[in-house]
């Protein structure tokens, strides 16, 4: 219920009504009065705490930008990207949000609190003014008025007069008083239904404002948000295979430590106690060695994990000699000699095992070097890319097309081992391999039929897209722009061996169907790169690097799946220069040495003085088996006069015509070609010749500025194929020769520096 009106024909009467409804007015002046001021309170205490909560917000902010993630490896994913930019996408959004409550904050102050403290002051002081006064009147009106009541009748007529001429003015006065008190209240009364509730409307419009502005940041923010979920879910797919990977490889080197050493650049390497010589006695001080047998270069850097990793300077030796120390001549136990050329006096060091012992002595003391022994973790089994290997494929893929091509999860879901390996024995029996009938029977199962062909691939000698491929994929896909990617993957493939780039094509194109079904298969471009990733791209040596590496080995497949008619059916463009890859990485890659396929090809020539030497000495080209780097290109293309001619009839020379678009052209002169190709360890840097040589020594694992070593005098082919393995332990070049020899007669060449 609301308050009663005042009439101003009540300020007259004065009557008990009037003044208890006036009552009434004035407790409520008094309750708003009252309300407002704790609303400045509340509103203040708000206004703090907006401004607090904003300092704390972008502090918050701050921390997420500083913050940057660290990544395993040389190179970040896509999705790795992403992730690392949403800690800072995060702190823009949160930043750009307190840069509106800040002017939320500054205009509340004069929207809502100046206003409200105007309105209590002037309005509501200016009505307890006007009721002081009138209680003022009120109290002299109605003294004057008991007094003038006290009066005598008896007392002259001109006096009771005056008094009476008094009393109606102060009544009169009075009378107005009252008008103007009743008029101010009434006014004040209205006055705040909207003077109060304006500046309140006023300051939640500001808040609607800033809330308002955080759901058009959302609204921005909302593609990249997608992007994340995305990337996030990728990253934790790729977790899950990862961390079985590596779970996998953990229990093999707890199984086997030794067998799955990183392959390194040194004989031998690991902690040794070094017997140090004081004033007063010896110390033992453990340093961690080195030792390139080639060299014969021993280095030894004080370290111990114990005092908090800090190490000393490093120091090198030439070893000279190295004698085990008999058990009775010392005190300690497995212990060995060490004599230097550039140190005198003998060096004792002690191992920390009687095994270590033995693989430090077999390394030093001039007998066949232990070197880490890097197995391929597959099985060599009988699985080669011959015509069986593509019938078997072939097969594999004509049932899964016409028979499971919508079946969910293909090549996801895996086979019963026992049903596969069935299934392989069945299909790579050479007696039943060459049948032209291309239908698997019925009775096996898709997924056992899927599982074939993963197998068999993983059965291959080495990968599909090869080892020493194996880099460079990896830097494709780490490049930043992915037109660059394309077309650094594109050349690569088209430097495969043919065979492994017809069964790459083969199984490119069928992958593209299964992917175009994705959405019955549920096997997107993206799930096939993680079943097919580690299958055709598996690293010769299981490391934690190297399973960091599977997200990119699954972007390669997804390329190729993706662009497989542009990468199979054209001629890839002139590789990038050295410049351009720099320019395209993330990253730079510099610290890592190149290998060997990423080397560029050479072409020296030598012209003879007489015809009958230039016919002796010629070198004929087979099919190139890999596409040259660019600078290698220009050699060839300007060289072409000097090619072989491919018409001569020299019974000597087996001519082999090129088949590919990048083989050297015919000519009408001769002269002998002499190919080279650079070969990279970690610690050294040679030019061998191509062809059938005589190895001297062996070569490749030398110290800085080694060069590796061959004989003057020509050999056969077969001694060249015997001994190359000798050259080159455990590296795998010059599988195939560019150049074939079939026949020698001209003079020796030695190596080219």
């Amino acid at each position: 219920m609301g308050l009663p009106a005042l009439e101003f024909s009540d300020c007259c009467l004065d009557s008990p009504h009037f003044r208890e409804t006036l009552k009434s007015h004035e407790a409520e002046l008094d309750k708003t009065n009252k309300f407002i001021k704790e609303l400045i309170k509340d509103g203040k205490s708000l206004i703090s705490a907006l401004k607090n909560l904003s300092s704390a917000k972008r502090k918050f902010a701050d921390s997420l930008n500083e913050f940057k993630f660290q990544c395993i490896g040389d190179a970040e994913t896509d999705d790795e990207m992403c992730i690392a930019r949403s800690l800072q996408e995060f702190a823009t959004v949160l930043r750009n949000l307190e840069d509106e409550r800040i002017r939320m904050i500054e205009n509340a102050s004069e929207v809502l609190i100046t206003p409200l403290e105007k309105f209590r002051k002037e309005q509501i002081g200016a009505a307890k003014e006007a009721k002081k006064k009138y209680d003022k009147e009120t109290e002299k009106y109605c003294g004057i008025l008991e007094k003038h009541l006290n009066l005598s009748s008896k007392k002259k007529e001109s006096q009771l007069q005056e008094a009476d001429s008094q009393v109606d003015l102060v009544r009169q006065h009075f009378y107005e008083v009252s008008l103007e008190y009743v008029f101010k209240v009434q006014e004040v009364q209205e006055r705040k239904m909207f003077e109060f509730v304006e500046p309140l409307l006023a300051f939640l419009q500001g808040l609607f404002t800033f809330y308002h502005h955080g759901y058009e940041l959302a609204k921005d923010f909302n593609d990249f948000k997608t992007q994340l979920t995305i990337s996030i879910q990728n990253t934790r797919n790729r977790f899950e295979g990862t961390r079985s990977e590596v779970e996998s490889l953990m229990k093999k080197m707890k199984e086997n430590p030794l067998e799955h050493k990183t392959i390194s650049p040194y004989t031998m390497e690991g902690y040794l106690y070094v017997q140090e010589k004081r004033h007063f006695g010896t110390s033992w001080v453990k340093h961690y060695c080195t030792y390139q047998r080639d060299s014969k270069q021993i280095t030894m850097v004080p370290f111990d994990q114990k005092s908090g990793g800090k190490g000393g300077e490093d120091e090198s030796v030439t070893l000279k000699s190295c004698t085990r120390r008999k058990t009775d001549s010392i005190e300690k136990r497995f212990c060995f000699d060490v004599e230097a050329v550039d140190r005198p006096g003998v060096i004792t060091m002690q191992a920390l095992s009687e095994e270590d012992r033995r693989l430090w002595m077999e390394a030093m003391d001039g007998r066949e070097p232990v070197y880490n022994s890097n197995k391929d973790s597959q099985s060599e089994g009988t699985a080669q890319l011959d015509s069986i290997g593509f019938s078997i494929i072939k097969k594999c893929i004509h049932a899964v097309e016409t028979r499971g091509i919508n079946e969910q999860g293909l090549y996801r879901i895996v086979g019963v081992n026992s049903r596969v390996q069935k299934l392989l024995s069945v299909l790579m029996d050479p007696k039943t391999a060459s049948e032209t009938e291309m239908d698997i029977c019925a009775e096996w199962e898709i997924k056992t039929i899927t599982s074939a062909l993963k197998t068999y691939l993983r059965m291959l000698p080495g990968p599909l897209m090869m080892y020493q491929f194996q880099r460079s994929f990896i830097k494709a896909a780490k490049l930043e722009n992915q037109e660059s990617r394309v077309s650094e993957i594109h050349s690569l493939v088209h430097r495969l061996p043919e065979k492994n780039r017809q069964m790459l094509q083969l199984l490119m194109n069928h992958l593209a169907n299964v992917a175009n079904n994705h959405k019955q298969n549920l096997m997107t471009v993206a799930n096939l790169g993680v079943v097919f990733g580690p299958t055709l791209l598996r690293p010769q040596e299981e490391t934690v690097a190297a399973i960091m590496d599977i997200k990119f080995q699954n972007i390669v497949i997804e390329i190729l799946i993706e662009n497989h008619e542009k990468i199979f059916n054209t001629v890839p463009d002139a590789p990038l220069t050295n410049a351009q890859l720099h320019l395209s990485r993330k990253k730079s890659s510099d610290s890592k040495p190149p290998s060997c396929s990423e080397r560029p090809l050479t072409l020296f020539h030598t012209v003879q003085s007489t015809e009958k030497q230039e016919q002796r000495n010629s070198l004929i080209n087979s099919s190139l088996e890999s596409v040259v780097s660019s600078n290698a290109n220009s050699i060839l293309n300007s060289s072409s006069s000097l090619q072989p001619n491919m018409n001569s009839s020299d019974p000597d020379l087996d001519v082999l015509k090129p088949t590919r678009p990048n083989s050297l052209k015919n000519c009408s002169r001769q002269a002998s070609l002499f190919m080279t190709h650079r070969i990279s360890f970690p610690s050294t840097r040679a030019v061998c010749e191509l062809g059938y040589l005589q190895p001297v020594g062996r070569g490749g694992m030398g110290g800085d500025g080694d060069q590796t070593p061959f004989s003057a005098q020509p050999a056969s082919l077969t001694e060249w194929k015997s001994k190359k393995e000798q050259c080159f332990p455990s590296h795998g070049l010059f599988s195939s020769p560019l150049y074939k020899l079939k026949s020698w007669k001209g003079p020796a060449f030695s190596s080219i520096n």
